[in-house]
């Protein structure tokens, strides 16, 4: 059974998913692939795991770095899951570029290239937004590139990270 909750984020409505222990999802309401792990059969319901998921929220919203994790559940397939371990390990008000995660899974896999086409693919289909921070990646350039989310609450929380990429002062947010 899968179980969900929702929040309400300074950016909007959110959508949090559990297996009834660990996070399974986290979505903008409205997000481009919305729900997609989510199964036909759910229900509402206040789990430890939530409450603990919504601590992490609050303090990721205050705009100070969470010292833990929620227990995540990270369904997909092994490429997606590659990329999305890698965006784990993205330090809190810092960036990544789509190239750089390539080269990583290229040196992972032992093969002379990936593909940052397929990365931005995986990073798209991210289903645990924030926690696994996709809105940390950014072109070879520095630019912003799309976000599920959508781009206007990308810079946002770029901002609320203090994150001084020049792409956003090029932009002009």
């Amino acid at each position: 059974m899968t179980y969900i909750c929702r929040y309400v984020s300074p950016l909007g409505g959110m959508v949090i998913a559990s297996n009834n222990s660990k996070i399974a999802g986290l979505w903008f309401d409205g997000q481009k692939y919305f729900g997609s792990t989510l199964s036909r059969c759910y229900k509402e319901k206040n789990l430890p795991v939530f409450k603990e998921t919504k601590r992490w929220l609050d303090v990721y919203f205050s705009g100070e770095c969470p010292d833990f994790t929620p227990p995540l559940l990270m369904e997909t397939t092994p490429f997606r899951k590659a990329v999305w371990d890698i965006l784990l390990k993205v330090p809190f008000g810092r960036t990544i570029t789509y190239g750089e995660i390539a080269s990583n899974i290229a040196r992972q896999r032992g093969i002379e290239r990936m593909s940052a086409q397929a990365v931005g693919n995986a990073v798209g289909h991210n289903a645990i937004s924030l926690i696994v921070p996709c809105h940390r990646v950014i072109g070879a350039n520095g630019n912003l590139r799309g976000y599920a989310g959508g781009i206007e609450r990308k810079i946002k929380l770029l901002y609320m990270e203090r994150i001084g990429s020049e792409a956003l002062k090029k932009e002009n947010f």
